[in-house]
């Protein structure tokens, strides 16, 4: 019998590549989204299309805050794993939308965490975000270190993620673990993030807004490094850790069955480099249109990913010039230009 695995956000970008990978490694999925028009959904459909032709695949067209659906959901399909990536995406969308992050990622996560107790599952896998570290300053981020001041909605409910999955471990048993992931970029990436903007401005010959006049850097990170990641972690559901104690609490782990990583390149850029890069795959300069530091963003990222080594025997490594070839090459393909 094939591992049933349930994938929430199935047709955003993360999401298509693991479940792409998933039905490679012969595993039956379920691949659940809502199809919302955040950004262009005929992008979405295309990734569909591509996983439709795989006969492990099926789709259900489910938003995670209908409890009723995801319930009988589950309770049809018995899975073993279930992997959360839908959520309402993007720092700055958070800022003006505050109210469609609430939904999505805590009642669409509670939903989640409520069906996995009522139909126990071997593993829940989520996504977190680098975001959650906020305010810190301490380089690399460190899973072992607290995150309490985020900077941002959105951040602060990945951080909520992160402690309603904890309560769930600890109450009900349900092992949990959570994915920070760090800046993913790649092929079929979303429309809103740096990479894609910035490839269709320069080929159109407009300008590219850069914040905070360039000097920011990111802990970039490519598509296949993280679904690489999620995959290892699948299987190995965390146990509690022995060695907890309160009295020198680990945020990483727990008593209960409960674990956090980094998936991360460990390797921050600068954006001006990403930029010069960029340019250089695409074969054309870029206008460069300067501007101060974005509320609710962070002038550096730069993952710690020693667990997630020590555990799995992977960090990621992907360098910035392959993986934007990568996208490049697959811009071009997708928008016919040459």
């Amino acid at each position: 019998m094939a591992n049933k695995v349930l994938v929430t956000g199935a047709a955003g970008f993360i999401g298509f590549h693991l479940t792409k990978s998933l039905l490679e490694q012969d595993f039956e999925v379920t691949g659940l989204d809502n199809l919302n028009n955040y950004y262009d959904i005929k992008l979405k459909e295309s990734r569909l299309s591509i996983l439709a032709r795989q006969k492990k695949f099926s789709f259900e067209k489910i938003d995670l805050q209908s409890k009723s659906e995801l319930d009988k959901l589950f309770s049809f399909k018995k899975f073993d794993y279930v992997v959360n990536l839908a959520a309402q995406a993007g720092v700055r969308y958070s800022i003006t939308n505050p109210y469609a992050y609430l939904e999505s990622n805590l009642t669409g996560f509670l939903n989640i965490l409520e069906a996995c107790r009522n139909n126990p599952v071997k593993h829940l896998v989520y996504a977190s975000s680098s975001s959650v570290y906020g305010a810190n300053r301490k380089m690399p981020f460190s899973v072992h270190d607290n995150v309490d001041h985020p900077l941002a909605l959105y951040a602060a409910t990945k951080k909520s993620n992160e402690l309603m999955a904890h309560a769930y471990s600890n109450l009900y048993q349900i092992p949990t673990t959570g994915l920070r992931f760090f800046t993913v970029y790649g092929p079929y990436g979303r429309p809103d993030m740096a990479l894609f903007l910035f490839t269709k401005a320069i080929l159109e010959g407009k300008p590219i807004e850069v914040f905070n006049q360039g000097k920011m850097k990111r802990d970039f990170t490519y598509v296949d490094d993280i679904v690489e990641g999620i995959a290892r972690l699948i299987p190995k559901p965390p146990q509690g850790n022995p060695e907890w104690s309160g009295l020198r609490p680990d945020p990483a782990s727990s008593f209960a069955p409960y674990k956090i990583y980094n998936i991360g390149n460990n390797n921050p850029v600068e954006l001006m480099h990403f930029i010069d890069v960029l340019e250089q795959k695409l074969g054309k300069k870029a206008i460069r249109n300067l501007l101060p530091l974005q509320d609710g963003d962070v002038p550096e990222t730069y993952a710690n990913v020693d667990d997630l080594m020590t555990d799995v025997g992977f960090k990621p490594s992907t360098s910035i010039e392959h993986g934007i070839e990568q996208f490049v090459n697959w811009y071009r393909e997708y928008y016919k230009i040459k």
